[in-house]
């Protein structure tokens, strides 16, 4: 059986969560593969909204087994909380149902106050983290001084492991920033009392993925993010502290590279940024505000405003490249009903030179200037479109011209919120495999 792996082509917000939901329905494995809890992924079903930020958005098919990777940061509150508001949606969770790989790394408390402590003092520099500790904790996970989920069932290890990630921290929070330190004796106790819930849960995620895919069972591997947050290919350092790409689902979670056979780029039918970074395309006038009005663009783990502009094809012919892309999820299209005009960015201009790949430099990023290309927009409605054919001639043209500049067909096309609103051409899980 096939294997897809779905990731963000633009900034992240893209979508992610309402096509993993979706596809969830021909997966017998959903695989969250990086991130951690800044990731927000919204789900719609039946009008109802689900937000979740490290469960599998496979969780909502009652046949699905979720797993979190060993590539994924976790905050034990936050996955306990997520789940107890699951439990009260009627969603009981259990090991069938959701694993946590013993291999995963734990966010501390002390992880969240330092990620605030260097917003703070980074004033009006500042990256414009979500402040839940991911920085800090990918930072302990590569000096090896984190604690891993499998640790919480070693009382021994577990308290030579926090000793170790909470000193030198503590000792940053206090000479460097100013701020109180963490209690490690309080830790300890919360570490206690998430070892008594999760441990259930906990498993070998890599092992049962192998498992999975030598019985022949599907797996869907899910990114947060999307490709421009990428730590190595993003807008360095305004990205965030793993690898978003497809390419990252590999050891994010335990497998080979051929074990892949579909990747599947998700990105809006136009473009958003939350925090802060380069934003070639961002528009500050009428256009951009009917985005964010209509799209209703708020970050789903943030509630912050979303900074909104115009589709950008220098960004997009990056994705396809470092993540391989070979079927597009183009979502959000209705956003754009009501426009008479759509514009969409083909090339930067630089110095009066063509810059058509995008660049590292933030001083080029800057100083570029996008060179538009204007579309006909349409006026009806189209959240009942099914099919290609459902849609205004404008809206289909505009699909077709986006295709065609990548060179990768849009399998999957969004026209609202709910998981139904979505015009599916090919099933990604029975496109022919790129080798």
């Amino acid at each position: 059986m096939p294997n897809v792996v779905c990731i963000g082509a633009q900034w992240g917000d893209e979508g992610k969560g309402k096509i993993v939901d979706r596809l969830a329905s021909e997966a017998d494995l959903v695989v969250r593969f990086q991130g951690g809890p800044n990731a927000g992924h919204t789900l719609v079903v039946d009008g109802q909204k689900t937000v979740l930020h490290l469960i599998p958005c496979g969780v909502l098919r009652a046949e699905t087994l979720n797993l979190i990777g060993p590539g994924v940061v976790v905050d034990p509150d936050v996955l306990l909380q997520e789940m107890e508001e699951l439990a009260q949606k009627g969603v009981e969770l259990t090991p069938e149902r959701l694993r946590i790989s013993d291999r995963a790394q734990v966010i501390l408390p002390v992880h969240r106050a330092l990620d605030l402590a260097r917003e703070e003092a980074h004033g009006r520099l500042t990256i414009g983290t979500t402040g839940r500790g991911i920085g800090p904790a990918y930072e302990e996970r590569v000096a090896r001084g984190g604690v891993r989920i499998g640790d919480l069932l070693e009382p021994d290890t577990l308290r030579e492991r926090l000793g170790s990630a909470m000193s030198e921290r503590n000792f940053l929070l206090e000479k460097l920033y100013g701020w109180p330190p963490i209690d490690p004796d309080e830790v300890a106790k919360s570490a206690t009392e998430w070892a008594r819930r999760l441990a259930p849960f906990i498993d070998d995620v890599s092992v049962t993925i192998d498992r999975a895919l030598r019985s022949g069972r599907s797996v869907l591997f899910e990114g947060a993010q999307g490709t421009l947050l990428d730590v190595d290919h993003g807008t360095y350092p305004y990205v965030t502290s793993s690898t978003t790409l497809a390419g990252g689902a590999c050891a994010g979670a335990g497998i080979g590279p051929t074990a892949i056979d579909t990747v599947v780029g998700a990105t809006k039918a136009y473009a958003t940024r939350v925090g802060g970074g380069p934003f070639p395309t961002e528009d500050d006038g009428p256009g951009g505000e009917h985005l964010g009005k209509v799209g209703d663009e708020f970050g789903a783990t943030t509630g912050r405003k979303r900074r909104c502009g115009w589709l950008d094809m220098v960004v997009l012919r990056h994705a396809v490249r470092v993540n391989g892309i070979t079927s597009l999820a183009l979502l959000k299209l209705d956003v754009l009903t009501g426009l008479d005009e759509i514009r969409v960015c083909t090339a930067y201009l630089v110095d009066g030179r063509e810059v058509l790949d995008f660049p590292a430099s933030l001083k080029v990023l800057d100083e570029c200037v996008p060179i538009y290309q204007t579309l006909p927009g349409w006026r009806e409605p189209i959240e009942g479109a099914r099919t290609l054919d459902d849609l205004p001639q404008a809206a289909r043209d505009y699909v077709r011209w986006i295709e065609e500049r990548l060179g990768v067909e849009a399998d999957l096309i969004g026209v609202g919120p709910e998981r139904e609103a979505t015009i599916e051409r090919t099933n990604p899980f029975e496109r022919p495999a790129r080798r």
